[in-house]
Parts: C-alpha cells; structure tokens; sequence
C-alpha cells in the first residue's frame, strides 16, 4: 500500500520538499523595505508552501515559523486579574497568553536565524520589535476583525517571505535539530520499506489530515507508529520498527493528503471544467481510490457507481419508495445517479470482449487501487485495502447494475438508479424523522460497509446480515406505511435490490442458475416467492374490496405469513372469497382469479412443491421479491385493462351526423 500511495504521488508530481506543506494563509502584514508597516491585506483562497514543524507546534513553547496564528504573531502579555483569586476560566486563557508569549519569542528566533539567508526576514523581524510598528499593526488587527486563530504571514515589498531566496536551504539546515532518527545497523542506516533504498528511518512519522470527517482530529493522524512497548520488536524504538525515509515518506503523505480530497491531481482533464471531485464517506469511513494512470473523469466507474452525493440525505425521503416515474407521482424528488458515458461504457466493454475473443490482446491501461480510512485517537485506522485490474472492476460493476434490476411500483419499467447512500439507508433501523441518519449509519452500519464494498467492487457474495437488515426494514414499512407514500402496501424497492443481489449472488456461488427476473415468474422453482405473490394478490383483493381499511391483511398477516405461510394462506384464502363478492369489477375478478390459479399450480405433493411450514433468512427474502413483483404485476395489468376498455368505448362511440 505505501509503495502504491508512493508511486501515486511521484506520478502526478505531488512530492513536497520534507518539512515544508501547503498552508492556508488568511492575511498577511504588508512590511515596506524599510520596516514600516503599511497595511494588512486579507485573503479567503491563498495557500503557500510554508515549513513546517509538525507535532512539536502543538507544545508549549514552539511554533511553525513565518506563518503562524494570529495570536501566537502577535501576542501581548497577560493583563493581571483584579481579583485576588482568579475564576478557572480566567487561569487558563492567561495560561494560554503566556504560552503564546514564549511560541512568539520562538518565532523570533527562527526569523533571526531565517535573516541570515533571507534579507526580507531581517525586515519582519525589526517591524515586529518596533513597539509602535507592533502596536499599528495590532491595532489594524483588530479593525479588519483578525480571528486568533487565523493563519497569517507577512510580505515585504510585495514579496510572501515564504517565497523568499533562501528559505529552503535555512529550514533544512534548521529543522535538522528537532529531529532524530533511529539506525540499526552499524552505519546507523536500514532499508526504507517504501523505496528499499539505505536510509536513516525518522523516529516518529509526520502526521496525514483530511480525516476530520470521519473521527479524525484537526491536528492530524498518524499513518502508522509505535508508542507502546506491545508496538515494538527486537530492541527497536518508535518507527525503527517500520523503518521509513523522510523524503518518501513526504512523498506518501502529499499522496494521501491528496487523496482524501477526493484525487484532483489523477484526473486529466480541462483546467476550465468544472469538476470538483470529493471523497465519499459511508458509515464513518472514506472511500478512497487512485488508478495507476491519469483518467478522465468518464472512465472512472468506481466514481460513478460508489459516489456519495451531498444532496441524497435532504433529498431521500428515508422510508418511501423513490422508484416511481416523475410522470406518476409529481412532486416527489427523484434521485439521478450520474450515469457513465456511451463512450467510457464502449471502451471498457471493447477491452472486456477483446480479452475474451482473443481477436486482439490490447494492454489493460489501468489498475485500481481502493482504501478504506478513518480517525481514532490521532490514528489512521486502515480498513481495508484492495489492488485490482480495471477490466474485472467494469465487468464486476456492470454485474452489480445487472444484479439491481428490478421492476419499479408501477410494473412497467426498472427502478431508478439510487446513490450508494440512499441504498445504505435501507440497511439502518427506520426512523420516520431522522435528523442526522449520516450519524447514526455510522454507528449501525460501520461493521458491514467495507464487506459491502469489497463485494461490489469484486463480485462476491453479499453478507447475510444484509439481508436480514433489509427484510427487517421491509417489515417494518409495511406494517407501519408513512401515510404521504401512495405505494406504502409495497415491498421498499430498493430494500428488494439487496435482497435480489444476495440471493443472485448466493445462487452464483454455489454454480446455480440464476433465474431470478426483474419481473414476476409464474414458472419461478420457489415455494417462497410464490407464497409471497398469493400473499400480495390476497392483500390486494381485499384492498380494492374495503379500501381505507385501518388493519389490513398487509398489517395483520405480512409478517406472519412470511415466516410461517402454511398456518396464514389457508386463513387468507377463506377471507378473499367474501372479498371476491365485493368487488363489482368483472374484469378485475378474472385477473384475481387467473393469478391465484396460476400461483396455487405450483404446489404439490413431492418435497420440492409443498406449502412450506417455516421460511429461513433466504426464503423469507424470495417471499418478498414475489409480493412485491406480483403487486407490480396486478398494477400493471389493471392500467393496460383500463386503457383497452377506454380505446374500445372510443371506438364504438357513434359519429356525429354531419351537418
């Protein structure tokens, strides 16, 4: 993995001088040749490559030098308290104004040892030990509303003093001495893990941000260290254990500080587009990934198909069914999954089919690479790691596009493509009001997801608990429907899409046919499912028989029939027959009836066809996807015999007489 992050960042050019790092700069003090000061200009975009001292800012008495804090640059010192027993809180800010006191002593000192390679550092250095130069400058401070803890820097004539002649060569002479390395053989050197050259490893490792989103602290993580005397082997200290240069392990921290910003500097693309790549969280972890060459962006399928959008948790209605047609259901927000291009799809799908004709042997351009990250305790926790070819990543994702289809509510199309999120969703407890779910998928999902994703990515079978998850939201959608979901008598629809890929892939596994279709199978070979379609036929009998009933067969009977449907269909089946003489409809009885023959022909005598007693985990999931696609069926239907008897009363309809 460290190799792949190193190479990664060699490639795309990401290497950064050790000791220096990209730094947000909020305003700088405006210093003329002469030491005067001349004004405070505010920036919001700014960033300078800047030294850095890493952990060691974070004492009591060092700081980064030339662009540091506001409060650390220009401190005062603490005004004594007029009580003779000061309050804790007031202990503690003059605790931390005399800190600040001794950090500005330090930065002083830097900018004295600085002056000897930087003319323009000398002249910072004399404006801030001017007392009225220093007072202006706190004083202008103050009106532009500077922040403490802003970052700021000066320029002197125009010219940032981090772009100075002269700085790279002082800090690498200077940082030298808060640093110390750890060798191991004679000479005091060992090979790098990363580059297997000789080298003299660091002590302790620089530390990687961008995982503040996801457990991480604002001061960084470390990658990898060895603190507790458990951590360490053969005598060795700290990072000896795993021994590491400065320069590639530099190298591997621009590359993964990269990275968690969602990869700009992989994608080969137009400076003018706008493209603003991020990388997605599921359950408390990023899910980063980098290929072994620049893309662009319409060739990133993993992109595609694992994206998180910001929008789907204000837009996903948590518990209804957001597979509907804009057409029938107007007003409700439907969520678009950013659809992989003709060309990126034609391109994978030639490299794919040339492999396996043997016409043509092109070389496979790419190779994936996938990292699961989050913060614990100032650590980067890895959860998984995974190198693969770009080839079997397309043909396992466009195996996971063909495992989701399914039939929509109104029977007449697919469902809808859904982001990842919305999908993750389904596998949570449902809250009808749910402020933060993205907090509480953390806590119940956090378990599962990297399975999940390992399994798309790869092909490979779901775990159960995703099917157990997803029926227990199933039930608990039927038997307590939202009231503004005109399809809540439904199966959730993207619920049915993880069990359809855990069943598929199950049956896959074990080298059976697949047969499982997105529409309803009269002739499909599963007690289950056809127990689950007369289920669905009876609830709906009863449905168009007494509508706006407060407990129907979906509340009472759903869960129990699904478990146990030898003991419920007998009891469903006496009710539908003074159902049946309810309804006026001839035409809708016929339908009734054809289905229910057609479903009860199943059955017979031999173990393969008899009424089951009892469903496990995978039948109880083939019992669902037969209720839901038998109700997509007797909707389907009912709108075709609606539309044949409308064209046939137009048609008989008599001409007007001519005048």
């Amino acid at each position: 993995m460290l190799k792949a992050l190193y190479d990664y960042g060699i490639r795309n050019n990401l290497a950064i001088a050790p000791g220096f790092t990209p730094k947000a700069i909020r305003a700088y003090i405006n210093i003329s040749l002469n030491g005067d000061f001349i004004d405070i200009e505010k920036c919001e975009n700014e960033s300078q490559i800047c030294p850095d001292i890493g952990s060691l800012a974070n004492g009591p008495d060092k700081c980064n030098p030339l662009a540091e804090k506001a409060e650390i640059i220009l401190a005062v010192s603490p005004q004594k308290t007029s009580d003779e027993t000061p309050k804790e809180n007031d202990v503690k800010a003059i605790k931390k104004q005399q800190n600040n006191i001794v950090k500005k002593a330090f930065f002083h000192a830097m900018l004295k040892s600085s002056s000897e390679y930087s003319p323009l550092h000398a002249v910072c250095l004399k404006a801030l030990e001017n007392p009225d130069c220093f007072s202006a400058i706190c004083d202008r401070a103050k009106k532009l509303k500077l922040k403490a803890a802003d970052r700021i820097s000066f320029k002197v004539d125009s010219t940032p003093i981090t772009d100075a002649s002269g700085v790279k060569e002082w800090w690498s002479d200077y940082r030298t001495q808060f640093y110390k390395s750890y060798g191991t053989s004679e000479n005091g050197n060992t090979i790098c893990l990363i580059t297997g050259k000789s080298t003299s490893p660091l002590a302790t490792l620089p530390t990687v941000n961008g995982l503040q989103t996801v457990g991480g602290h604002s001061r960084g993580e470390a990658l990898f260290c060895f603190d507790k005397n458990a951590f360490c082997s053969y005598g060795l200290k700290q990072s000896a254990n795993a021994p590491v240069s400065e320069e590639a392990f530099s190298v591997v921290k621009d590359a993964l500080n990269d990275l968690l910003k969602g990869s700009p500097a992989m994608y080969d693309r137009d400076k003018n587009r706008d493209f603003n790549p991020t990388a997605p969280v599921f359950s408390g972890m990023k899910f980063v990934h980098w290929y072994d060459k620049k893309i662009e962006p319409q060739y990133d399928t993993l992109m595609q198909t694992l994206r998180d959008s910001k929008n789907d948790e204000e837009m996903d209605s948590f518990g209804g069914n957001n597979d509907v047609d804009e057409e029938d259901e107007e007003g409700k927000p439907v969520l678009d999954e950013t659809e992989i291009s003709n060309t990126a799809r034609n391109f994978a799908d030639k490299l794919i089919e040339s492999v396996k004709s043997g016409i043509k042997n092109p070389s496979l351009p790419y190779e994936y690479h996938i990292l699961l990250i989050s913060g614990a305790n100032g650590r980067a926790m890895i959860r998984r790691y995974e190198p693969g070819s770009y080839e079997s990543l397309q043909k396992n994702l466009n195996l996971w596009n063909d495992d989701l289809s399914l039939c929509d509510n109104l029977g007449t199309g697919m469902i809808k493509p859904q982001s990842l999120w919305v999908r993750f969703t389904r596998l949570m407890s449902r809250q009808k009001s749910d402020k933060n779910p993205s907090e509480r998928m953390k806590k119940e999902l956090a378990g599962i997801t990297p399975s999940i994703i390992m399994a798309i990515i790869n092909g490979t079978p779901l775990p159960d608990s995703v099917a157990a998850r997803a029926l227990a939201y199933i039930k608990s959608t039927m038997l307590d429907p939202d009231e503004n979901n005109r399809y809540g008598y439904l199966p959730d629809g993207i619920a049915c899409q993880w069990l359809k890929v855990c069943l598929m892939r199950k049956r896959r596994m074990r080298d059976e046919e697949v047969l499982l279709m997105p529409f309803y199978d009269s002739k499909f070979p599963n007690m289950a499912y056809h127990c689950g379609a007369i289920t669905a036929i009876y609830a709906d009998i009863q449905n168009k028989a007494m509508p706006g009933v407060n407990a129907g067969i979906v509340q009472r009977y759903y869960a129990s029939a699904s478990r146990t449907p030898s003991l419920v269909l007998g009891t469903l089946e006496r009710m539908s027959k003074f159902h049946l003489d309810k309804i006026t409809n001839p035409v809708l009885v016929r339908i009734y009836e054809s289905h229910l023959n057609e479903a009860y022909a199943f059955f017979g005598k031999d173990e393969f066809h008899k009424l089951p007693s009892a469903l496990n985990l995978e039948e109880q999931s083939y019992f669902a996807l037969g209720y839901r696609q038998m109700c997509a069926c007797l909707e389907k239907e009912r709108k075709d015999a609606l539309a044949k008897k409308e064209t046939t009363e137009c048609k008989i309809q008599p001409k007007k007489e001519e005048a």
